[in-house]
C-alpha cells in the first residue's frame, strides 16, 4: 500500500506515542501508529519507573504485567560517607515505584495501543511531511518495500529527542539551558532483586575527581541491574567526560558492594534535552510529545513519565482543539513549567565547577532534607498536594519563570 489514511498519526512508539494512540483509540478515533524499528527493540535509558510513571501505566492497563516485574520502596541515596534510605511519599501517588528494560516495556505499552484498536507500523520511518497553509498534510514514510504517503488530520510526533521530523518543521533544542548526558548498560548482580533503586551522587572520575553527576544502580529483578552514569551540560559548560569509560569506572567501584560479575553489556550513551528547553513544538494539526518536546526531568534524567503523561494530555487536546500551536506549549507549561523552570536553573548550577564538593556534604547530612529532595527532584509534587512543601516549591517555580530568558515550552525561539 503506498497510500495511508487516517485520522491520527503517532509517529514514534514509545511510551509517549504509544500512550497517545491508545488515548486516541479509546476516544474512538481511526489512529495509525508507526515506528522505524521493530519490536522488541531498546531504547537507552536507566528502566527506572517513578510512582508518577506506574501511575500512568496502572491507567493504561498495565498493573497485572507490572506486578511481575521488579517493584521498589524508594531511593537509596549515598555519596559523602552518609548512606541514607528515602520512602517514596506516596500521598496521591503510588508508593512504590518499579523498573522494567525498556526492550520489555515499550513493547508491552505499545501491545496496549494496538489493543485499544490502533493500526500498528513497525519498520515504517517518517523522514518528510508535505505542508499545506501551516499544517501537515502528509507524512513520508520509509519501508524496506519502499516509500509509503500517510495522509492525517492530526499528528502527534514521538520520535525522540533527536527528533526526525523536527528538523523538518523547525523544532529547536536549547542547549543554553542545561541538559543531560548519560550512559546505560546491564551487568549480573546478585543482588539483582535490592528492593531500593541505588542512586551515587559523590560521582567521581579515573582520577578521584568529583563530578557534577551521578552513578545509578536500578535492580531488574531478573539477574541483572541497570548500570549508568549521567551529568549534566549546557553549552557554556560543556560535559568534557568518556561516559562510557566512566560508566566502567563506576562499576568497578561498585563491583564488591553489588556483587557484580561479568562485563556490562548493550552499553549506550545519549544526550536528552531537559525542562522544555525545545521552541517550535507545535504547529496547526501537529504536536511534539515526549523526549521530542524536551519533557524530562531536569534535576534525575526521568523521562518515561512525562512521556505518558505527555501523551494522554495530547490525545485528550485533540478533542478540544482545532489549532494546537499556541494551545499545546501553553498546556504543557500549565502542567510542568513552574517545575521545570526552577529545576533546569537549579539543574544550571550543579554544572558549575566546585559547588557540588560543597553543597554535597551538606546536604547527605540531613535525612529530612534529602527527603525533601527526593520528593522536588522525582517531581513527586502533584496538583493535589496542599502541604508547606508544595506551597514553596510552586511559589519558587513562579518566581523562577518571571526571571527565566526563554520560558519552558515557548511556542517559538522568542525570548521573554
Amino acid at each position: 500500500m503506498s497510500e495511508i489514511n487516517t485520522d491520527v498519526l503517532v509517529v514514534g512508539a514509545g511510551p509517549a506515542g504509544s500512550s497517545a494512540a491508545t488515548y486516541a483509540a479509546r476516544a474512538g478515533r481511526q489512529v495509525a501508529l508507526i515506528d522505524s524499528a521493530t519490536f522488541p527493540r531498546d531504547k537507552p535509558c536507566g528502566d527506572g519507573l517513578t510512582p508518577r510513571a506506574i501511575a500512568e501505566l496502572n491507567a493504561l492497563g498495565l498493573s497485572d504485567w507490572l506486578s511481575g516485574r521488579a517493584r521498589n520502596l524508594g531511593l537509596r541515596a549515598a555519596g559523602f560517607g552518609q548512606e541514607l534510605l528515602l520512602p517514596w511519599p506516596g500521598g496521591s501517588l503510588p508508593a512504590y515505584g518499579g523498573a522494567a528494560p525498556r526492550m520489555e516495556l515499550d513493547e508491552q505499552i505499545m501491545f496496549i495501543a494496538k489493543a485499544a484498536g490502533a493500526t500498528v507500523l513497525e519498520g515504517h520511518s517518517a523522514t518528510d511531511v508535505v505542508m499545506d497553509a501551516g499544517a501537515i498534510k502528509s507524512v513520508i514514510v520509509k519501508t524496506e518495500t519502499g516509500t509509503v504517503t500517510i495522509n492525517a488530520n492530526s499528528v502527534i510526533i514521538a520520535d525522540g529527542a533527536r527528533s526526525q521530523l523536527g528538523r523538518k518543521l523547525g523544532r529547536e533544542w536549547h542547549r543554553d539551558t542545561a541538559y543531560g548526558v548519560a550512559a546505560r548498560g546491564y551487568i549480573k548482580s546478585e543482588r539483582h532483586d535490592d528492593p531500593w533503586i541505588s542512586s551515587h551522587l559523590e560521582l567521581r572520575g579515573e582520577k578521584n575527581e568529583i563530578l557534577s553527576g551521578y552513578g545509578w544502580i536500578f535492580p531488574l529483578a531478573n539477574g541483572e541491574v541497570n548500570v549508568g552514569v549521567g551529568t549534566l551540560a549546557t553549552n557554556k559548560r560543556p560535559a568534557d567526560v568518556n561516559l562510557r569509560a566512566l560508566m566502567n569506572t563506576y562499576a568497578d567501584q561498585q563491583r564488591e558492594d553489588w556483587k557484580l560479575s561479568g562485563d556490562i553489556r548493550m552499553p549506550w550513551s545519549f544526550l536528552l534535552p531537559m525542562g522544555g528547553a525545545v521552541s517550535g513544538i507545535a504547529g496547526t494539526n501537529f504536536m511534539f510529545i515526549g523526549d521530542a518536546a524536551g519533557c524530562v526531568n531536569p534535576l534525575n534524567g526521568e523521562g518515561i513519565d512525562y512521556g505518558l503523561e505527555t501523551g494522554r494530555l495530547a490525545a485528550q487536546m485533540l478533542d478540544t482543539e482545532t489549532d494546537f500551536t499556541i494551545a499545546w506549549p501553553a498546556e504543557l507549561r500549565t502542567h510542568y513549567g513552574y517545575a521545570f523552570s526552577i529545576a533546569r536553573r537549579l539543574a544550571g548550577l550543579l554544572t558549575v565547577p566546585g559547588l557540588l564538593p560543597k553543597a554535597g556534604p551538606v546536604g547527605m547530612r540531613s535525612r529530612t532534607v534529602m527527603k525533601l529532595a527526593l520528593r522536588v527532584m522525582g517531581n513527586l509534587v502533584t496538583e493535589e498536594d496542599s502541604d508547606a512543601l508544595a506551597r514553596v516549591w510552586r511559589t519558587a517555580g513562579r518566581l523562577s519563570v518571571k526571571f527565566d530568558d526563554r520560558v519552558p515550552f515557548p511556542a517559538a525561539d522568542v525570548r521573554v
